[in-house]
């Protein structure tokens, strides 16, 4: 059930089959069904989680009662409320399943047992809070300044996969358009 977290390791680090054996019992897998909530506003993120198959999102529900969705994690993603996390503070979003899905677990002392036993990960990690950090500027210069076809057309190169797996209104939630102009773009596109 864990191979799919040691194939990215594998990919990305140059780790010893010693390395992931001595990694494997301090990693733990769960399993939750789709809707279920792992994270919600105002509580302290206790973990990390490393999708190994389904699809997680985060979001934020507005006033007004509507969602605007954060982030979307399919199979080999990441996804954390990470201020939460780290500074123990009440997170800000909620985090839950949009399928059945299967994680690891990973809270703060399993990551420095990772940096211990495989070194150059802490660089990694590092260079991955990095990276989500420019995606979700990138994200935010999106949604002020392109058009929706625009956002849609990068939603498809981010996620590939989940465009034929979410349903409408999760995807213009997360673009930040009505699914009826989401519908509209689709159109469009297709008839190009």
């Amino acid at each position: 059930m864990i191979e799919p977290f040691f194939d990215y390791l594998r990919t990305r680090l140059t780790v010893t089959e010693t390395q992931l054996s001595q990694l494997e019992p301090l990693l733990k897998v769960k399993q939750v069904k789709k809707g279920q909530i792992l994270l919600r506003v105002g509580e302290v993120c206790q973990y990390t989680s490393f999708v190994l198959s389904g699809c997680l999102r985060s979001y934020v529900i507005d006033t007004k009662g509507r969602e605007h969705i954060i982030q979307f994690a399919p199979e080999n993603w990441w996804i954390s409320e990470q201020i939460s996390l780290y500074k123990k503070e009440p997170a800000m979003y909620f985090i839950d399943a949009i399928e059945d899905t299967s994680f690891l677990s990973m809270d703060p002392s399993f990551l420095e047992s990772l940096y211990r036993i495989v070194p150059e990960a802490r660089p990694f990690m590092d260079q991955a809070l990095i990276n989500s950090l420019r995606s979700f500027q990138k994200r935010l210069v999106s949604q002020l300044s392109e058009s929706g076809e625009q956002r849609y057309l990068a939603f498809i190169r981010t996620y590939p996969t989940l465009a034929l797996r979410l349903p409408l209104w999760m995807i213009a939630s997360y673009l930040g358009l009505t699914p009826e102009s989401l519908s509209r773009i689709r159109k469009e596109l297709a008839g190009r």
